[in-house]
């Protein structure tokens, strides 16, 4: 996260009780003030830039409370930075106490040292993989799938992100088919849209857009992949689900809750549907449906070369 003013971010991370500042580079911190006048100090270094804080969120489960100590804390955080390429410039690592999970925050300047500035390109991308790798590295407890995430607390695209992971899911317990898995998801303002092989109709694919965000099915979950998502449908096309509440509307309310990952029973004889899954209607080609969508990726024309 990013913004323009150390004064209102500093103020907030030091002013809730029960605060204690685990370390700080370059910087005063007998104050509020003097932390923010250093802040502003140094990012006179590169005035160009307009935002030039970023600002931070390390949280554990409560099952790791008892492992970390304040010293420890601090000891991640600065571990943290260097991994994430956060290096030469102030920061200032803050504990809270006012969760039940353990967690702190960081402020650093993105104007460094010598008055260059910290990217924050792909800095999400960044952030999930060294938090993932810091966690199995000192044994902190790590989730099973999604369950676990605390919905009503997430925002942005972190918060649109789940909503279309748990709306998927729940359409995937109706869908029979891709036809069937738009028209439920369309209800709730979901659409779908195919990646398809150059100059082919064959699928390579799957994304899902809502509002003017669009994710990969991958990268919601391996589970939601085109090739994941297709098995799932040819297996029920098999193999009925058994008979549900019409699919139900996701409200705010939905991301207070956790939904249950889905697993696939198979109530028909195994040989019968391998052999399903293994006949050629059944291969990552575009669905039948989708050969006159207007979205079909359209062929190239092939430009003349000029001879000289």
């Amino acid at each position: 996260m990013t913004g323009k003013c150390f004064a209102g971010c500093v103020r907030y991370v030091m002013q809730k009780p029960g605060t204690v500042v685990l370390d700080a580079e370059g910087l005063r911190t007998d104050s509020v003030q003097a932390m923010v006048a250093d802040f502003n100090l140094q990012r006179r270094l590169n005035p160009e830039l307009e935002k030039a804080v970023g600002h931070l969120v390390l949280s554990w489960s409560v099952h790791d409370k008892a492992l970390l100590s304040d010293r420890v804390m601090a000891e991640r955080a600065r571990e943290y930075l260097a991994k994430m390429q956060i290096t030469g410039t102030q920061y200032l690592v803050v504990r809270h106490r006012d969760k039940a999970h353990p967690h702190l925050h960081i402020v650093y300047n993105r104007v460094n040292y010598e008055g260059k500035t910290i990217p924050d390109k792909f800095q999400r991308q960044r952030n999930v993989q060294v938090c993932r790798e810091l966690t199995l590295r000192h044994g902190y407890y790590l989730a099973p799938g999604k369950a676990q995430v605390n919905r009503h607390r997430l925002q942005g695209a972190d918060k649109t992100r789940y909503v279309l992971h748990d709306a998927i899911k729940l359409a995937l317990q109706q869908a029979r088919s891709w036809q069937e898995l738009e028209r439920l998801l369309q209800d709730k303002g979901i659409t779908i849209d195919y990646k398809y092989k150059r100059g082919t109709a064959q699928v390579q694919g799957v994304s899902f857009r809502m509002g003017n965000l669009n994710f990969k099915g991958s990268a919601l979950d391996r589970s939601l992949s085109y090739g994941a998502i297709n098995r799932q449908l040819a297996q029920q096309r098999i193999t009925p689900p058994q008979v549900k509440p019409a699919f139900a509307s996701l409200q705010d309310s939905s991301l207070n809750q956790s939904v249950p990952g889905l697993a696939a029973g198979i109530n028909g004889e195994i040989g019968s549907l391998v052999e399903h899954l293994l006949a050629p209607e059944t291969a990552l080609t575009a669905p039948a449906h989708l050969t006159d969508y207007p979205y079909r990726k359209k062929k190239r024309r092939k430009r003349k070369r000029k001879h000289l």
